[in-house]
C-alpha cells in the first residue's frame, strides 16, 4: 500500500514533515497489519518506575533481527510470570512508529511465556557446572582490604563505567591511586582480553584489590562476563575481585565468583574505598578521645605528685622519723639476740642433760650385754671342760687325737688334765663304741667334744 503524496493546494507535491511522515507510516503499517502475534526471545527487558515494559525481541531461529517492544503497565499487570531475558515468548500487539525517535516498534497487548531462550540455557548450564567446581562456594570469598592505597580498574576505556567508578572513587577517597587495566567488554575479543588484564594486575601486584565493571546492556551484550576463562580467571585472582557488571537486575557469572558483587560500577567503586570524610571524622574523633585520655592521665599523676609531696613534708622531720625507726628497729634486733641465745642456751642444756642420761642408760645396756658374753665365754673355756674329768690327748705333734682309728700299740701320747700334763704309750686299739659300763663325768659330753679339739692355753 503506498502513502498518499502531500499536497500544497497548487497542484505541486510539497515536502512531508518528519511527524507528518512517521504518522502516515504508523497509519500504514496499522491499517495493512492490524494485530500482529511475533513469536522471538526476550532480551533487555526493563520495567519503568511507572509500570511500563520495554524489552527487545530476537529472531529465535538466529536471524539478526531485532524488534524493539513496548508494554504499558495496564497489559504488563495481567503478566501471569516473570519476564526476563532469554525467555522464548509469543507476544500480541499492533505495529507501530515510536514518533520521538523514529524507530519501529511494536505495542505489546498480551505476552505469553514459551521456553528459555538458547543463549539462556546455555547460561544456565555453564551456571551449573562452574557452581558444581566450587568457583562460587562462599567461603572462596574474601574480604576487600578497609583502607586500600591503590585500586585496579578493568574495563573499557570508552566505557562510561569507567568514568562512573573514575567519579565515584574521586569523591569517597581521592587519596586512593587508580590504575586502568583497558580491555573490551563485548564482543568476539572480550574473554581473552579480560583475561589478560586480569592477569597482568595479578602480575604487576601494583593494587590492592581488583574491580572488574562495565555498564548494562542485554545478556549478548554482557556475555564476556559469563564466560568460563573469564570466570576462571577471576576466581584464581590473587587479587581480591569486586565485580559490578550491568545493572541491579543483571547477573552474570563473574559476578558470582568474584570475591563481592556490585550491583553497578559505582556501587562497585563504593564498596572498594571508604568515605574520606567519615575516615577523617573518625580519626578526629580518637584524636580527641586520645588528648583527653591523656589529659586525664596527666591530671592523676599530678595528683599523685601532690599526694606524695604532702607525704614526704619536711625533710628534717623525715629524718627523724626515720632516725626512731632506727632506734627502734636497733633495739628491736638487741631484744632479739638476747632472746635467741637464751634460747639456745636452754636447748644446749637439755640435749647435754639427755645426751648424759642416754649415756648411763647405754653404758648399762652395754654392761648387760658384756656379761652375757662373759658366761657364755666361760662356759666355752677348754679349762672349765678339763675341770669336770675330761682329758686332752695329743700326738707327738701336737695334733689333737679324737678317735681311735688310726692308733697303733706303743704310740705315745700326751694327756692333759686340768691339773696336769702326763706321756703316755698306747698298749691296745680295740674298736667299737665305748663301754656303757663306763661312766663319763658329770657336765655336757658334748660340748666336750667340741672342744676338745682346741689346744689349751699353757
Amino acid at each position: 500500500m503506498a502513502l498518499p503524496e502531500p499536497s500544497s493546494g497548487t497542484g505541486a507535491p510539497r515536502a512531508w514533515s518528519v511527524a507528518a511522515l512517521l504518522l502516515a507510516v504508523a497509519d500504514a503499517l496499522a491499517s495493512r497489519l492490524g494485530a500482529v502475534t511475533v513469536r522471538g526471545e526476550l532480551s533487555g527487558f526493563t520495567r519503568a518506575a511507572s509500570g511500563h515494559c520495554y524489552f527487545t525481541l530476537k529472531d529465535s531461529e538466529g536471524q539478526a533481527a531485532l524488534l524493539r517492544c513496548a508494554m504499558f503497565r495496564r497489559a504488563a499487570s495481567l503478566l501471569d510470570f516473570r519476564p526476563a531475558d532469554g525467555q522464548q515468548v509469543e507476544l500480541r500487539g499492533r505495529i507501530t512508529v515510536y514518533e520521538a525517535r523514529g524507530e519501529l516498534q511494536c505495542v505489546v497487548e498480551a505476552l505469553q511465556r514459551l521456553g528459555d531462550g538458547s543463549l539462556y540455557e546455555l547460561f544456565m548450564r555453564l551456571k551449573g557446572r562452574l557452581a558444581a567446581a566450587g568457583l562460587f562456594d562462599a567461603d572462596r570469598k574474601r574480604a576487600l582490604p578497609s583502607h586500600p592505597r591503590a585500586l585496579g580498574v578493568v574495563t573499557s576505556l570508552g566505557a562510561a563505567a569507567l568514568h562512573d567508578v573514575l567519579s565515584a572513587i574521586a569523591r569517597r577517597a581521592p587519596q586512593v591511586r587508580v590504575v586502568v587495566y583497558p580491555s573490551a567488554v563485548q564482543g568476539a575479543e572480550a574473554p581473552a582480553q579480560l583475561v589478560q588484564a586480569i592477569a597482568q594486575a595479578n602480575a604487576r601486584n601494583e593494587v590492592e584489590a581488583l574491580i572488574v565493571c562495565r555498564g548494562g546492556g542485554s545478556l549478548e551484550d554482557l556475555w564476556a562476563f559469563n564466560d568460563e576463562a573469564v570466570v576462571r580467571a577471576i576466581a584464581a585472582s590473587r587479587l581480591p575481585v569486586v565485580c559490578g557488571v550491568g545493572h541491579e537486575t543483571d547477573v552474570s557469572l563473574a559476578e558470582l565468583a568474584a570475591d563481592l558483587r556490585a550491583p553497578t560500577p559505582t556501587a562497585a567503586a563504593e564498596l572498594a574505598t571508604p568515605v574520606r570524610a567519615d575516615a577523617l571524622a573518625r580519626l578526629q574523633a580518637l584524636a580527641l578521645a586520645l588528648r583527653r585520655a591523656v589529659g586525664r592521665r596527666l591530671d592523676q599523676q599530678a595528683q599523685r605528685l601532690d599526694r606524695l609531696g604532702l607525704q614526704m613534708g619536711r625533710p628534717a622531720r623525715l629524718l627523724d622519723q626515720q632516725g626512731a625507726r632506727l632506734d627502734r628497729l636497733q633495739a628491736r634486733h638487741g631484744q632479739a639476740l638476747v632472746t635467741a641465745l637464751a634460747l639456745r642456751q636452754r636447748r644446749l642444756d637439755d640435749l647435754a642433760q639427755r645426751l648424759h642420761v642416754a649415756g648411763r642408760a647405754q653404758c648399762q645396756r652395754q654392761g648387760e650385754v658384756l656379761a652375757r658374753l662373759a658366761l657364755r665365754l666361760a662356759a666355752n673355756d677348754p679349762h672349765q671342760v678339763l675341770a669336770r674329768g675330761y682329758a686332752w690327748l695329743a700326738d707327738g705333734r701336737g695334733r689333737p687325737v679324737t678317735q681311735a682309728a688310726g692308733l697303733q700299740p706303743g704310740t705315745e701320747l700326751s694327756a692333759q688334765w686340768a691339773d696336769g700334763r702326763a706321756a703316755v704309750q698306747v698298749l691296745s686299739v680295740t674298736p667299737g663304741p665305748a663301754d656303757a659300763s663306763v661312766s663319763p663325768p658329770v657336765g655336757k659330753p658334748r660340748a666336750a667334744r667340741k672342744t676338745a679339739p682346741r689346744k689349751p692355753n699353757p
